[in-house]
């Protein structure tokens, strides 16, 4: 080898590797498990009967407990007849692989949660403990918030759809308590000939605040709306296709205004904690005799200094002579109409996760989905739970990819 060149044998060579392509699996027959709510006055149902009947046709089985409808007016026999299995015990609902909840898991679910379950619920991070979210861990659940579920434009739908009730029922409550009857100032919302307009405040030009203002304007009053995002105004303006007054919240502006108003809606919004005090004590005390405060941001805190949580039993109290309303859950005051929105949702999501195997199955080619995973087979995908619990993080892109 005094040559220096290399040896090359003949017994050695490379071949190319087979590339191995990435095969959707076959489809999965669902079983579904519906429980009745018994907590935080939640009356809304996930899926409604017609949702159902669409999902016992293409194979899949729901069992539901007992009067779990009743909130919404539907009864056993109306989801019997769609083709579900109605239960007494609560342990058989809760031995279904996917359960669909549309309270938040609590304390109480934990002792009937099954290993290896799919769990659909909201979450309600404000109320969610520590304690339960390592029960979930431990038995391996895969859990989906309803808040964080996107769809195809990247939008949030459920928390679209809760919104635009809210923003809605907001006008239709506010008119209820303006009446003489309920401790008002006696004024109708709206106005009539010859008559100036009922004046309307709306604090957040987000989704709650533009269905307040549409409600508010159909039915006839003057409205100014407060955001210090001037994007939202803009688009706020754009999708009403009207100008309607608009400003930053700059504190003496807001001020006078409040002092004049006989309605005033807190729709802000904030994506991680609490929402901010915009409007003082002090605001609040200056503002007319029965005029009435509406503050749909109460889940959140709220924005007006003197509001506090009230519940659909007891949803007002009276403070410096200005009816408050202060219930967090208003979309299940309505829980027929917010069911339907919801169920609108859940039953393609559904039908997709049966065609795709199974939710966990899904989330692999499913992005929007993926979002809306907060604990996956055991394992915190949820990077704001980890930080506010200090718990382990876990990529979910990272886990899915490791499963295939």
């Amino acid at each position: 080898m005094a040559s220096g060149k290399p040896l090359i044998s003949t017994g050695f060579s490379f071949e190319t590797q087979e590339e191995t392509l990435d095969i959707k699996p076959s489809s999965a027959r669902l079983t579904i498990g519906i429980p009745k709510e018994t907590v935080l006055q939640e009356n809304r149902v996930s899926l409604i009967p017609e949702a159902v009947s669409v999902l016992v046709n293409n194979g899949h089985e729901v069992i539901m407990e007992t009067k779990a409808g009743e909130g919404s007016k539907y009864s056993d026999n109306d989801f019997s007849e769609a083709g579900a299995h109605i239960v007494e015990n609560k342990t058989e609902v809760y031995k279904a692989p996917v359960l669909i909840k549309s309270a938040p898991v609590m304390d109480e679910d934990a002792p009937f949660m099954q290993l290896n379950q799919t769990i659909v619920s909201p979450i309600n991070i404000s109320m969610l403990k520590k304690g339960l979210v390592e029960k979930m861990m431990a038995k391996r659940v895969t859990a989906l918030g309803f808040e964080i579920i996107k769809d195809d434009s990247g939008t949030f739908p459920i928390v679209r759809s809760m919104s635009e009730i809210a923003g809605s029922a907001v006008m239709l409550i506010a008119g209820q308590y303006l009446s003489t009857a309920s401790g008002g100032r006696g004024v109708l919302l709206g106005g009539i000939s010859g008559i100036p307009p009922t004046k309307v405040i709306i604090i957040g030009a987000g989704v709650v605040g533009e269905f307040a203002t549409r409600t508010a304007l159909a039915m006839g009053a003057s409205v100014k709306v407060f955001d210090n995002n001037v994007y939202r105004l803009k688009r706020l303006q754009n999708n009403l296709g009207v100008r309607v007054w608009t400003s930053v919240m700059e504190p003496r502006i807001l001020a006078k205004q409040l002092k004049t108003c006989e309605v005033a809606v807190g729709a802000l919004t904030n994506e991680g904690g609490r929402t901010p005090i915009v409007a003082t004590e002090e605001m609040v005390q200056a503002m007319r005799r029965g005029s009435v405060i509406i503050d749909v941001s109460i889940d959140r805190g709220g924005c007006f200094e003197t509001s506090e949580i009230t519940t659909h039993e007891h949803p007002t109290f009276v403070k410096y002579g200005v009816t408050h309303y202060c219930v967090p859950n208003i979309p299940s005051g309505f829980a027929r109409t917010a069911s339907h929105a919801i169920s609108n949702v859940l039953m393609p999501l559904l039908l997709s996760a049966g065609e795709e195997g199974g939710l966990e199955e899904m989330a692999w080619h499913n992005f929007n989905l993926r979002h809306g995973v907060y604990l996956y087979k055991g394992h915190l995908t949820n990077f704001y739970i980890s930080q506010r619990f200090d718990l382990k993080f876990t990529d979910l892109n990272l886990l899915i990819a490791s499963k295939r």
